[in-house]
């Protein structure tokens, strides 16, 4: 019985130091200036008030940083699904010299951190001409999440029997056709899943928007963005935390409406192949 309730305290704990940041977050976003900039912080405004969400969304490039978000997100997830399902597929279901190999890569590239690539991405960027382009950064997301998407999709489809598209191709099907008749709808919460991290990966990335877009700031992303509610007069904190509130809201929703078939997709890519 001790050791239950131990254990639960400490999960009270984990999630109160893992929640707390959120919710001051937000609730400096509805706080009055005065109440933020008071000596004393308090944990419930005196008065809820949206002026700093007004000035979040109608400050200079709002809505075109978030577009630019919303690009660059969602075609780094596209690129890295359909060239991460190919791989996947040809690792879990083919036998070919240099499988082993390349599967060792992956999990390299998956290890190797992201900060060692600003230099090298920055000088491939300036050398190709590709400096303030979307597209490069694009592509320099697509690169991020590949390892892990394969990784996740290999993993998944290790877990569908093989017996299900021998059937498929007994009935007459080819390998392709019974690949996307059979399983790729079994596949569905997988690629939620991994599609969902890694527009998260890239939605929230910073440091590569920051390097890669230098002079033409239309083409900034929302995390860059984010910076410009500081300058040398200060930091407009209510105004700041008002747009990591708006920042977080599309992840989160998608995340709460795909719920159940993310929670199956990372429970399926955790079985060993």
């Amino acid at each position: 019985m001790t050791g239950r309730l131990t254990r639960n305290l400490l999960a009270l704990l984990v999630f109160v130091v893992s929640v707390f940041p959120v919710y001051w977050m937000v609730l400096t976003a509805f706080k009055p200036a005065r109440d933020i900039q008071a000596e004393t912080p308090t944990f419930w405004p005196s008065a809820l008030t949206f002026e700093h969400f007004g000035t979040a969304v109608h400050a200079q490039g709002f809505w075109s940083f978030w577009r630019n978000s919303l690009l660059v997100a969602g075609g780094a997830v596209l690129l890295s699904l359909v060239v991460a399902l190919l791989a996947a597929y040809a690792v879990a279901r083919l036998r070919w010299k240099g499988r082993r190999g390349f599967i060792l890569m992956v999990f390299i590239a998956q290890m190797t951190p992201w900060e060692a690539l600003l230099i090298p991405m920055y000088v491939i960027a300036r050398d190709t001409g590709m400096l303030d382009t979307l597209l490069m950064l694009t592509l320099v997301y697509f690169m991020i999440t590949l390892p892990f998407t394969i990784v996740t999709l290999r993993n998944f489809l290790a877990a569908v029997p093989v017996e299900l598209e021998e059937a498929a191709q007994v009935d007459g099907c080819d390998r392709p056709a019974a690949f996307r008749r059979v399983v790729l709808p079994l596949l569905a919460p997988g690629l939620l899943a991994t599609s969902l991290f890694g527009f998260i990966t890239a939605w929230n990335e910073f440091a590569f928007a920051n390097l890669l877009i230098i002079k033409d700031q239309d083409d900034r992303t929302l995390p860059v963005w984010l910076s410009s509610f500081s300058n040398t007069f200060g930091t407009d904190w209510g105004a700041t935390m008002a747009a990591s509130t708006l920042f977080m809201l599309p992840v989160l929703a998608i995340f709460l409406v795909l719920q159940g078939k993310v929670t199956a997709g990372i429970t399926g890519g955790a079985v060993k192949g």
